[in-house]
């Protein structure tokens, strides 16, 4: 969450241009992903390194109802 404390625009552009490369949620956008997924991988933790850092981003940003932010960010 560090990189979203400094205003990192280009995390927000991240996890709507980001794809999940494993898994049951394979191929959907990291801002897609539900919230019930990204509370079971905090509980099972987060794999390391910017996948990890992207999807616990994308789970404070739903768990504080702050999706609106990014909905300016989604390609239609």
């Amino acid at each position: 969450m560090k990189e979203l404390n400094k205003g990192n625009p280009e995390l927000l552009i991240e996890l709507v241009n980001v794809q999940m490369p494993y898994g049951k949620y394979k191929g959907t956008f990291i801002c897609n992903i539900p919230e019930y997924y990204l509370v079971w991988y905090k509980q099972k933790g987060f794999p390391k390194g910017k996948l990890g850092m992207l999807l616990e981003t994308m789970l404070e940003i739903k768990i504080n109802g702050l999706e609106y932010l990014l909905t300016p960010l989604k390609k239609r």
